[in-house]
């Protein structure tokens, strides 16, 4: 992609409504656009980023058996009310009328919808278990959305769900979803917490918060200093030492990338989803469900990995995988030579973003720096006299030379 096509703009003043890290950098270097209050557009740097969270994330559900599907945003007020959450739902539903005055709740999460569909479609044990999973517009009638990305009222979100002939199939299966979950952030370079949490108005008797510490997270996590047992605040308020191994006990800001519970027969049972087991009785289906929200992800891996000059992105999901850079346009040789190496890197198959503008040097650094691709490429007069271009990681100080006819090589070998 070449920078003077790019669908974008660069803001040399932080958005005076950008109030933490991540919301500066990624509305600053053209990632995303706030449209009003915890609503936001993705532009293309932000999309290429999204959508690379969300293969991650594809691969690991489908890995476990995962069917992908996609469920509707509008939900019938009845549908809500079999099981309750019409009214005692929270954050409460956004509602909308149709104009027959029939009654919506936009989906914040999909429950009684794919028992709905389950409860049509099994019948018997051999059906079970399976899994669908869904990445698709959520919605949160939230209070107050604050932190960019990280509290919105409209977002990205992966919901999985799981069904079960038996409550030990879905302790199981629950294990291999917690191992799946840190696999999917190992990948961005995250090293969340597994904490103990509160099921809230989701639901079940067991719940799992993972939790990436930060000092600019809204949520306080409790962890031992001598084993891995870690809770969240509304399950370890009272806690003096570790319930595990009675070790000391600390206290963190934490942002919370992924939610994951144990269902139980919490839903199937009002909602009459019941199967025949091998005995020909019948009994209420387990369920398990488990989130993971994609822009606040995306937001954390920022929080996580920056400087005071912009974002470093891990190579998984940055835009794109080097940022090429030329430098005195006027020198008609300089011209030609970033066009050759774009043209070459592409035809590789190597995501490039190119700097083709006519600006100064210090420009063009600084607005990779706020970008945050993962190597910056640099053909300057220098570079060209010694046939080289200048590479430089962006989680890096020093940089290199390599010569050009080399460099398509050496990427593709790292």
């Amino acid at each position: 992609m070449r920078f003077s096509r790019l669908f974008t703009k660069i803001l040399k003043e932080t958005p005076k409504d950008a109030d933490n890290v991540s919301s500066a950098f990624l509305m600053r270097a053209g990632f995303i656009d706030k449209l009003s209050s915890g609503v936001f557009s993705f532009l293309p740097l932000g999309f290429r980023v999204l959508d690379k969270i969300a293969t991650i994330i594809r691969k690991e559900m489908n890995d476990l058996g995962g069917q992908e599907i996609l469920m509707p945003a509008m939900i019938p007020k009845d549908l809500w009310e079999e099981t309750g959450r019409w009214t005692e739902i929270d954050p409460p539903l956004f509602r909308i009328e149709d104009r027959h005055r029939r009654l919506y709740g936009l989906g914040s999460t999909h429950e009684e919808v794919v028992v709905d569909l389950a409860r049509t479609r099994i019948s018997s044990y051999q059906e079970l278990p399976f899994m669908v999973y869904q990445i698709q517009d959520k919605f949160r009638n939230e209070m107050r959305s604050t932190g960019g990305l990280l509290r919105v009222r409209e977002f990205w979100m992966k919901d999985a769900y799981s069904f079960h002939a038996s409550a030990e199939d879905l302790d199981r299966y629950y294990e291999k979803i917690k191992q799946s979950y840190l696999k999917i952030f190992s990948c961005m370079e995250l090293l969340p917490k597994v904490l103990e949490a509160s099921s809230g108005t989701i639901g079940g008797k067991i719940s799992n918060e993972f939790a990436v510490l930060a000092a600019t997270g809204e949520d306080t996590v409790i962890f031992c200093k001598a084993c891995d047992w870690a809770a969240n605040i509304e399950v370890a308020s009272d806690q003096k030492s570790c319930p595990e191994c009675k070790g000391d006990l600390l206290r963190e800001k934490g942002i919370e990338v992924g939610h994951i519970f144990k269902l139980g027969i919490k839903y199937s049972e009002p909602m009459k989803l019941f199967f025949t087991d091998q005995k020909g009785e019948k009994k209420p289906v387990f369920m398990g469900c488990y989130g993971i929200g994609l822009g606040r992800l995306m937001a954390t891996v920022v929080e996580a990995s920056h400087d005071e000059k912009g974002i470093i992105w891990p190579e998984s999901i940055a835009p794109y995988q080097v940022h090429l850079l030329s430098i005195g346009l006027e020198d008609k040789k300089v011209e030609a030579r970033a066009e050759k190496v774009y043209n070459q890197l592409v035809s590789a198959g190597i995501e490039v973003l190119y700097d083709d503008r006519e600006e100064s040097a210090g420009i063009k650094f600084a607005e990779a720096d706020l970008i945050g691709i993962p190597k910056r490429l640099v053909i300057s007069p220098k570079t060209l006299e010694k046939d080289s271009i200048e590479i430089k990681k962006r989680s890096e100080k020093e940089s290199k030379l390599v010569k050009i006819e080399k460099l398509t090589k050496k990427l593709l070998d790292q």
